[in-house]
Parts: structure tokens; C-alpha cells; sequence
């Protein structure tokens, strides 16, 4: 981008600061936690006027627990351009009525409020650096496209394929998720992250009367667990962790079944794939049990390339 073009993208926003901040606040306003589709009702209405705005086409695909995804390009584009890829999720963690008890807050130097963050001030940025290209007639090499989907809080079960879809037809993807720290450094790469959930089922028994009838659910999960927390290596950035364990129904009964899930985060592909093995290929300690190993990588990693390194430089 020109020295020139850039001043003048810097001093529009700055004459639109103030509708921008209005705007984000109606956004936060607008609460949508994940897990309610009904909540996300209106927030997807109001980026879906806004863009309509910029006169982009948009497409809203309902989803089966939350309130799916927006799909949206320009109305009047080149059908043969390259293809930029937009991507954000108007979902919070915060529940309703959380913005009750944590107001939206605007002092000097930032507004905070649930959802502000992550990644509501983003889709602001979004819609206003396309305004901007709008009204200053600058003219764009790539053709944008933007998925704004509901679910990312959640894992993006229901909006995963749509992404993976259009991602394979972009040339390039820019994702509005928080930068880093205060100064606002961009992610070039990002850690993988897996997630993996273990069941143990065993037999139950009294623990007093006959406690050598039963085979202890917790007692097999326990080693491995043991197992899983050896596969953290920090040095490789490999983190594995057994956040949520489950079992058992009485303090005197020999568990049944018992439960654990675990979290599982890497840098590359290759860590990746090592550790989906060790996991998925758990076997009993006691013949007597059952074991049963799900999961996998729903974020894979984004590791650094010549590519991303050009685009970041661009």
C-alpha cells in the first residue's frame, strides 16, 4: 500500500471513530453466548445490515444448536480475482445478562464490556476497513469474501466445513481475532489445538462388603492420566492437559465408568500427529475394563511459512 493511501485510510477512520465506537457498543449490547441460537438472532441481523450497506450480498445459514454462519462478498465483483478471505465469529463466552452486571466502559484509552475483545471490536475493524475502501474508491486487487460465524467459542462444529470450503478457494485469509498484547502484535502462527475425551467402563461392587468383585473405572483412568501428563514436552511447546475428570456414584461403591477430557495444544503438524496417536492408541492396564478413546485436532496448527511471512511483511 502507498505512503499516501495509507494517510488517508488513517484520517478516515479517525473522522469515523466515533460511529465505530457506537456501533461496537450495539455489537456488545447484542449479547450471543455460543450456546444460545435464539440470542444470536440479533446480532447476526445487525452485521448483516451493515454489510448489506457496503452493498455486499449476504447469506445467513441457519444453524442446529446455534445461529450458524454469514457468508458475504461483494455484489458487483470480478469473477476470475483473486479471492481474500475475511474471517471472524460474533459468539462470546459470556452468558446473557452478563451485561448487566459488566457494563459496556469507555475511558481514554479503551472500552471493555463481554465480548469486546474477543472479537467483537474485530468485526468492527472488518466493516469499517471495507467502508473505508468503499467511499475512498481504492481499488483492491483481491476480491474480499467474509464468514462471520457463531460456534468458534465452541469448537466451530457446525460452521467447520463452510470455512475449510472457501478457504480452498482463497488465496489468502486475514482473521480478526485479538492481536497480542497491548502493542497489537499480528499472529503469523498459532499453536494447534486438540481435543480428546477417554471412558473407562469397569464394574461396579460394594467397596466394604466385596470390594474384589468390582474393577475400578477411576483406578484404570488414573494411570492414564499419569500417561498423558509425560507427553508434555514445553521445550517442543507440546502442552497436554487432563482438564476434566468424572467417575463414580458413591464414596463406597467401586466406580463403574469414569470419564476424563483433555486438552492437547502444538506448534506443528508433525507434534500433532504424534500425539493423536499416543492418545488414540491407549490400551487397558486391566483386561477387564473397557476403554474408550475419541478426539482429534479441530484446529490445526498455523505454522509459519515463506507464504504467511510475504503476506505479514505486505
Amino acid at each position: 500500500m502507498k505512503t499516501l493511501e495509507a494517510k488517508h485510510i488513517v484520517k478516515y477512520l479517525k473522522e469515523n471513530q466515533e460511529d465505530m465506537i457506537l456501533f461496537l457498543k450495539e455489537l456488545v449490547e447484542a449479547e450471543s453466548p455460543s450456546t444460545d441460537a435464539n440470542s444470536q438472532v440479533k446480532i447476526i441481523s445487525l452485521l448483516k445490515m451493515a454489510l448489506e450497506k457496503l452493498d455486499f450480498w449476504v447469506f445467513h445459514m441457519p444453524g442446529k444448536k446455534t445461529g450458524g454462519f454469514i457468508f458475504s462478498r461483494p455484489t458487483k465483483r470480478l469473477k476470475n480475482n483473486p479471492i481474500q478471505l475475511l474471517l471472524g465469529h460474533c459468539d462470546t463466552v459470556w452468558e446473557t445478562n452478563t451485561i448487566l452486571s459488566m457494563p459496556v466502559v469507555q475511558d481514554e484509552l479503551k472500552i471493555t464490556g463481554p465480548g469486546v475483545f474477543d472479537m467483537k471490536a474485530g468485526l468492527i475493524q472488518m466493516i469499517y476497513a471495507l467502508q473505508a475502501i468503499r467511499d475512498l474508491k481504492l481499488k483492491c486487487p483481491l476480491t474480499p469474501v467474509i464468514i462471520i460465524n457463531s460456534d468458534e467459542e465452541i469448537g466451530s462444529k457446525e460452521s467447520e466445513s463452510a470455512i475449510v470450503k472457501i478457504s480452498k478457494i482463497a488465496d489468502r485469509a486475514f482473521v480478526l481475532e485479538p492481536p497480542l498484547g497491548i502493542t497489537g502484535k499480528l499472529k503469523t502462527a498459532r499453536k494447534g489445538i486438540g481435543r480428546f475425551t477417554i471412558i473407562v467402563k469397569g464394574k461396579p461392587a460394594h467397596a466394604g462388603l466385596n470390594p474384589d468383585k468390582g474393577v475400578s473405572a477411576i483406578v484404570e483412568l488414573s494411570y492414564h492420566i499419569q500417561h498423558l501428563f509425560s507427553l508434555n514436552d514445553f521445550e517442543k511447546g507440546i502442552t497436554v492437559n487432563v482438564g476434566m475428570i468424572e467417575g463414580g456414584t458413591s464414596a463406597n461403591v467401586i466406580a463403574a465408568e469414569s470419564r476424563a477430557v483433555v486438552d492437547v495444544r502444538v506448534h506443528n503438524s508433525k507434534d500433532a500427529d504424534f500425539i493423536s496417536k499416543e492418545i488414540l492408541s491407549l490400551k487397558p492396564k486391566n483386561k477387564d475394563v473397557e476403554l474408550i478413546v475419541d478426539g482429534y485436532f479441530g484446529r490445526p496448527p498455523m505454522e509459519k511459512t515463506q507464504r504467511n511471512q510475504k503476506l505479514w511483511k505486505m
